[in-house]
C-alpha cells in the first residue's frame, strides 16, 4: 500500500512539473514575427562551431554586417551573436560562453556599448540572456545585468515572468511552441526597405564624457580573453549616425587600442570608401543599415580580413562550401520575399 501511495505521489508530481513546462514553453516569447532580435542569440547553438570570425555587440553589428558576403566574396566562416542593446558584460559572457564551442581567429566588438556602464532595461535584458543555454557564463551574465526590480529566479523559471501573457498569446505561441523558425543569416538580420537619413540630430552636450569604470573593467576582460586565446580582438564604431558619437569618445577608443595594440576601425570615418549612400543605404533614417549598406561596408570589411589581418579563403572546403550554399538559398529566398512584399505595399 505504501508503495502505490509513493507511486502515485511521484507521477503526481510528474504530471505538476511536465504541466508546468509545458505551460512555460506557450507562454514565454516566441519572437518569430515580432520583436524578432529576440530569436537572434538562441540560433547559434544551431551552427557548426568553425567560424573564423565571431562578431560580439548590439544592432551596430547584427543589423549592419552580412556573413552571407564574407563568405561569398572571400570565404570567411563568420557569426554575429548580438542583440538588441546589448551591455559589454553581456558581450564579455557571451564570448566567454562561445569560446566552450570554439575559438575563432578574431573577435569583432562594436564599441558603442561602451556608453552604458549600469544595467539598463529588462526587456533588453531578456532578449540576450534567455537564448544562452545555461552554464556558469549565463548565470554571471545575469547576475551582472539585473535592474534592481528584477529576480534572478524569474531567470531560472521563466513561467514566473510571462505567466500573466495570456491575452497576448497569438497561434504563434502555440506553433513555435518547441522549434522556432530560423529568423537570421548567421545573426545577420535583414532589412531591404529604405528610409534616407533626413535632419539627423547632432549630439546633446553632456556633463561627463568620460566612459565608466565598469565598462573600462569588462572591455578589459574581453582583450584579456582574446589574448590568452591567442585570438585577435578588432574594436569597430558601426557607421550608424545616431545615436551619436562624440570626439571624445572616439578620441577614448583610439587611445585604448594604441595602448592595447588592437585594430580599431570607425566606419562613420569611411563612408566615401565604402560607398555608403544614406538616401539608400538605411531603413531607419540612419540609425541601422539595410540590406545594401551592410553588404557594403562588409565588402571593405572582408578586405581587412584579408589582407590587414591576414584570413585564409575556405571555399576549397567542400563540406563548408555545401552548407553556405544552404545559407546562401535562404540569403536569396529572404530578400526576394521582403522586395516583393515592398512592391506589393506600394
Amino acid at each position: 500500500m505504501k508503495k502505490v501511495k509513493i507511486g502515485r505521489a511521484v507521477c503526481t508530481i510528474a504530471v505538476v512539473l511536465i504541466s508546468l513546462y509545458l505551460l512555460q514553453k506557450l507562454l514565454m516569447p516566441k519572437y518569430v514575427t515580432d520583436v524578432i532580435e529576440g530569436a537572434l542569440i538562441a540560433e547559434y547553438y544551431e551552427e557548426e562551431k568553425d567560424h573564423d570570425v565571431i562578431f560580439i555587440g548590439d544592432c551596430e553589428v547584427y543589423e549592419n554586417f552580412s556573413p552571407n558576403v564574407l563568405w561569398d566574396e572571400y570565404g570567411i566562416n563568420s557569426y554575429i551573436r548580438g542583440s538588441a542593446q546589448q551591455l559589454i558584460w553581456q558581450s564579455y559572457y557571451l564570448l566567454e560562453d562561445t569560446l566552450r564551442y570554439e575559438k575563432p581567429e578574431v573577435v569583432v566588438f562594436n564599441v558603442l556599448a561602451m556608453k552604458y556602464n549600469e544595467p539598463q532595461k529588462e526587456a533588453y535584458n531578456r532578449m540576450t540572456l534567455e537564448g544562452m543555454k545555461w552554464s556558469m557564463s549565463k548565470v554571471k551574465s545575469i547576475q551582472a545585468s539585473m535592474t534592481k526590480e528584477e529576480h534572478f529566479l524569474d531567470y531560472v523559471f521563466p513561467i514566473l515572468r510571462y505567466h500573466s501573457r495570456w491575452s497576448e498569446l497569438t497561434a504563434d505561441d502555440l506553433k513555435y511552441m518547441f522549434r522556432t523558425k530560423k529568423v537570421s543569416h548567421n545573426g545577420y538580420y535583414m532589412r531591404v526597405d529604405v528610409k534616407p537619413a533626413e535632419n539627423v540630430p547632432g549630439g546633446k552636450v553632456l556633463a561627463d564624457y568620460q566612459f565608466g569604470d565598469n565598462a573600462y573593467d569588462y572591455l578589459d576582460k574581453i582583450t584579456q580573453l582574446c589574448k590568452e586565446n591567442d585570438i585577435q580582438l578588432i574594436l569597430i564604431k558601426a557607421p550608424s549616425l545616431y545615436p551619436y558619437w562624440y570626439d571624445e569618445w572616439e578620441q577614448q577608443m583610439e587611445d585604448y587600442a594604441e595602448e592595447n595594440n588592437l585594430m580599431y576601425i570607425n566606419f562613420l570615418k569611411l563612408i566615401e570608401e565604402t560607398g555608403l549612400d544614406f538616401s539608400t543605404d538605411t531603413y531607419d533614417g540612419g540609425l541601422h543599415l539595410n540590406l545594401s549598406g551592410a553588404e557594403k561596408i562588409t565588402r571593405y570589411f572582408g578586405q581587412v580580413l584579408k589582407e590587414e589581418v591576414g584570413l585564409s579563403d575556405r571555399r576549397d572546403e567542400q563540406e563548408l562550401v555545401l552548407r553556405w550554399q544552404e545559407k546562401q538559398k535562404f540569403y536569396e529566398q529572404d530578400r526576394d520575399e521582403q522586395l516583393e512584399a515592398l512592391q506589393n505595399n506600394q
